[in-house]
């Protein structure tokens, strides 16, 4: 038997004997005071419930079995004895013995709870959490050592007061409808602003529990709390500092937030899309001011988009410009995000990104690539310019010709008319063939924008080779024509493929000229690939392409040529890909280079139109 078990058993031997005692010396002192009974028996009942109170049941029960038998000799015929010669003695002697059992299990059972109840108010002291219990009017009951340290009352000043006066609690809704859904639902959450006994205000965050009888009918309100200033002002001064960041990162970006609710036609912008759209901050958007700032020939595009975001229910992303009040245009670029919280309810979160600058560059880059597409032109025209001079040479040398063949026929003693007649149709055919090479001339360098039309391929492919046949003449180059005769048109800008063909074959025949032997012959040849488009390759037979150089030749600023400025394969490029072509370069399996272009024809649903290139 351990230590604890031995200091048990000797506490209840000298409890039972000391009690025992005492229930004896209280009978016998009833005896000589001439108690009855039921006088005497609730004397010893008393020293019982006294003493059951140091222990278990089985004390209890010791005592009061110890009890009756004292009662039963001091009071009951025959005295002196443990006879009981009355039924009604015995009876009494039975309701002693309930009675005693009955009263101290029930004074145990309170001493227990009491017990509980100290032990519950010892740990609830013993939290940092302020829990306090009011009734349904509010008034304080209980109230703990951390609702002492939160808000400065001790527990004697704030027991019996009313917690909403006491503390200047500020809801963040109506009490009413706190106590409707703290009854309904039996707790509530939030966050209550308090103030403490210094004056000083804090947040804290409330949980209240309602309390029920068992009969279901509400007693008391339970309440947490947790002091969260300091964690409300944390969030707060983050809050502050992301909203700061942002709005710096928006005005940095020029990029704008806006939300957009459609049902209620609601409309939130950031400071940013008021500075977009140069509206005073203080007014309320509305997409009414957003059509005021729209250019006049964007507003019919606007308002189709916005009443598609609507009917449709999608995300959109689209492009238009304002007209700002001096007349400035601004180009945005519009992006947002569809929500639907339910079938009635559609919302629209998104972005506006001011796009001028970079449209204004993309502008400036396409003049910048149109004005180097035409010195591109101009060179190779410099190039080429024995061919021009020997081009616009024949037909003028024709006229001279046939001039001098009139005057002849004039001066005839009979004169001719018929001759005459013929030769100045001579003349007008040559002056009009050499008027054909002037213009073509001039549409390669001039500055207007190319326009995409309709157009035969073989007939670009014929007039780039009757400009350059003094070039091939003076390089001794072959130059050989295989046109597909059945071609299928294109929507194409003539210029632009003039000048893809003319630097092909430039570039063709300075291959040629660069190598001493062998065969020098340039092929183009025309005719239709796999998918039906539409290709022209050019075929020398030089050298070839450096497997070093496969990569670059179509890079920008990259040559071979010591004077070369590298831009023309580029350039090439650029037009090919402007017309959803492609363009590419590769050795024959003999000799020599092919670099060709395919592009799609004209298909049966696409309409002809003018477009920039």
């Amino acid at each position: 038997m351990n230590a604890d078990k031995m200091v048990r058993l000797r506490y209840l031997v000298l409890l039972w004997i000391f009690g025992c005692i005492a229930l004896g010396l209280v009978s016998w002192a009833c005896f000589h005071l001439g108690f009855s009974l039921a006088s005497a028996g609730f004397a010893v009942l008393i020293v019982i419930v006294l003493l059951s109170l140091l222990d278990s049941f089985v004390s209890s029960a010791i005592f009061s079995v110890f009890s009756a038998a004292c009662l039963n000799y001091y009071f009951t015929e025959p005295i002196f004895s443990f006879g009981v010669a009355a039924s009604q003695d015995l009876m009494g002697l039975v309701t002693f013995m309930v009675t005693s059992l009955t009263v101290t299990a029930l004074v145990r059972h309170a001493r227990r709870l009491n017990k509980a109840q100290l032990e519950q108010a010892r740990l609830l002291d013993l939290t940092h959490d302020t829990v306090f219990v009011r009734d349904m009017n509010d008034v304080i009951s209980y109230w703990n050592r951390g609702a002492e340290e939160l808000y400065g009352w001790k527990r004697e000043e704030a027991i019996g007061k009313v917690s909403p006066e006491l503390l200047q609690t500020r809801f963040p809704v109506p009490r009413d409808e706190i106590t409707e859904t703290l009854l309904s639902t039996g707790r509530w959450d939030g966050e209550l602003i308090r103030t403490k006994r210094n004056g000083q205000q804090v947040v804290v965050a409330c949980r209240l529990s309602l309390q029920k009888s068992e009969y279901g009918s509400p007693l008391a309100k339970l309440e947490t709390n947790n002091d969260i200033t300091e964690r409300k002002r944390a969030e707060e001064t983050l809050r502050r500092s992301q909203a700061q960041y942002f709005a710096e990162a928006q005005k940095l970006s020029l990029t704008g937030s806006f939300g957009w609710n459609v049902s209620s036609g609601e409309i939130f912008w950031s400071e940013q899309s008021f500075r977009i759209f140069e509206f005073d901050p203080t007014i309320a958007p509305t997409m009414e001011a957003v059509v005021q700032r729209t250019h006049p020939d964007d507003v019919a595009f606007l308002q189709e988009e916005l009443k598609r975001a609507i009917d449709g229910r999608q995300d959109f992303d689209f492009e238009h410009r304002l007209q700002m009040p001096d007349g400035s245009i601004k180009h945005l670029h519009v992006v947002a995000h569809a929500v639907k919280e339910d079938t009635s309810k559609l919302q629209y979160f998104g972005a506006i990104k001011d796009v001028t600058a970079t449209r204004q560059a993309e502008e400036q880059l396409h003049e910048t690539q149109s004005e180097l597409a035409r010195m591109s032109r101009v060179t190779a025209l410099g190039e080429l310019s024995a061919s021009i001079a020997h081009e616009v040479g024949q037909p003028l040398t024709a006229i001279v010709t046939n001039g001098e063949a009139c005057l002849r026929w004039l001066h005839h003693a009979t004169p001719q008319p018929d001759e005459v007649q013929a030769s100045v149709k001579r003349m007008i055919a040559d002056g009009k063939r050499a008027v054909e090479i002037v213009q073509r001339i001039r549409t390669l360098t001039k500055r207007d924008v190319p326009e995409k039309t309709q157009l035969d391929i073989n007939d670009v492919v014929n007039e780039v080779a009757s400009l350059i046949q003094h070039e091939v003449f003076s390089h001794r180059v072959s130059l050989r024509l295989e046109l597909d005769p059945g071609l299928p048109a294109l929507l194409a800008s003539r210029i632009a493929f003039q000048q893809v063909i003319l630097n092909l074959v430039i570039n063709g025949i300075q291959s040629i000229s660069d190598t001493a032997d062998g065969p020098r012959e340039l092929l183009i040849r025309t005719r239709l690939d796999e998918e039906g488009d539409v290709v022209v390759a050019v075929h020398d037979s030089g050298a070839g392409i450096k497997l070093e150089n496969a990569n670059r030749i179509f890079d920008p600023f990259f040559t071979t040529k010591p004077e070369g400025m590298g831009m023309g394969l580029s350039i090439c490029r650029s037009i090919i890909e402007a017309h959803r072509g492609r363009v590419c370069a590769f050795n024959h399996i003999y000799r020599g280079a092919i670099v060709q272009f395919s592009v799609p024809p004209i298909r049966a649903s696409e309409p002809l139109r003018v477009i920039s290139t």
